[in-house]
């Protein structure tokens, strides 16, 4: 993997150590005070850890389905927890990664799956050949 698909890997591996590592914080410290964005931040790591894996390996069968379901899915966490947070913000209780579309991460958590999703869309496994 070169160029712009090395760039969407380190991006994505970024992220997933940034949302590991603040939703074990939330959970560990304070998690009553608000499960659901808790939980909605250890969802968003393990997404971003699964996203990561599956680029990477997106050249081997089933890797590249896998990429397209989780980020995918990631857009549409985005989407959802972006507008509810927005919507109904008593819902939640404390930000998650996903709130406000990201806005927390500078809007990352937005932009990502869309070149994600691109990427994917743009290097399909043998289509070169």
């Amino acid at each position: 993997m070169t160029g712009i698909g090395r760039v969407l890997v380190i991006v994505y591996a970024v992220m997933a150590l940034a949302a590991t590592g603040r939703s074990l914080v939330q959970i560990i410290r304070r998690f009553d005070e608000a499960p659901l964005a808790y939980t909605l931040s250890a969802l968003a790591a393990v997404v971003y850890i699964l996203a990561t894996l599956a680029l990477i390996k997106a050249g081997r069968p089933g890797w590249y389905t896998v990429a397209w379901v989780a980020i995918a899915f990631e857009m549409v966490g985005v989407l959802v927890v972006g507008t509810l947070s927005l919507t109904a913000p008593a819902l939640f209780g404390h930000d998650s990664v996903w709130s406000y579309f990201g806005m927390g991460y500078l809007f990352i958590p937005l932009v990502l799956p869309v070149c994600g999703l691109w990427w994917l869309r743009t290097h399909r496994p043998g289509a070169s050949a």
